[in-house]
C-alpha cells in the first residue's frame, strides 16, 4: 500500500524483513528487561569507579543483565523457528506447507501420516537440541560466575 503502483518486493524479502522487525523487537524487549532487572546498585558503583558509559556497559551492566535473558531468548528463538510456517500466509513454503503438497499427491496420499510424524519429528529435534543448548550456557555462566 505504501509503494507506487507496479512496485513489487520478492515474497522472500518481505518474509525476511517481517520476520527480523518483528523478531528484533521482542529481542528488543527482553534485553531491555534484562537490564532493568541489574540493580541500580551496579550502576552507580561503576559511575564511582569513574568508568565511561561505554566501558561501564560492556564490562559490568551488560553481562549481568545478558546472563538473565538467556532464557527469554531462547524461548524467542524456538518461537521463531516454529513461526517459520506463518509464510504461508505470503504463499511461500515451509516445511509444513511442504508436507500438505506432498500428501496432496496421489501417491503419496496414504503416508500421511507418516508425512506429518516426519515433520514434527524435525520441529522436535530442533527445539530440543536448541533448549538443550541453552541450559548448557547458563550452566557454563553459573560456573564461570562462580570464579
Amino acid at each position: 500500500l505504501l509503494f507506487p503502483i507496479g512496485f513489487s518486493v520478492n515474497k522472500l524479502l518481505r518474509a525476511i524483513i517481517g520476520f527480523t522487525l518483528f523478531e528484533a523487537a521482542y529481542m528488543a524487549d527482553a534485553v531491555r528487561a534484562g537490564l532493568a532487572a541489574v540493580p541500580k546498585g551496579q550502576f552507580e558503583a561503576a559511575d564511582a569507579l569513574g568508568l565511561s558509559y561505554w566501558t561501564k556497559m560492556r564490562r559490568i551492566i551488560l553481562p549481568q543483565a545478558l546472563r538473565v535473558v538467556i532464557p527469554p531468548m531462547v524461548n524467542i528463538s524456538i518461537s521463531t523457528f516454529k513461526d517459520t510456517s506463518l509464510v504461508a500466509i505470503m504463499s511461500l513454503f515451509d516445511l509444513l506447507s511442504t508436507t500438505k503438497v506432498a500428501i496432496n499427491d496421489p501417491l503419496w496420499r496414504k503416508f500421511y501420516v507418516e508425512a506429518y510424524l516426519f515433520a514434527a519429528i524435525i520441529y522436535f529435534v530442533f527445539c530440543f537440541f536448541m533448549s538443550k543448548y541453552s541450559q548448557f550456557i547458563e550452566r557454563d555462566l553459573r560456573r564461570n560466575a562462580g570464579r
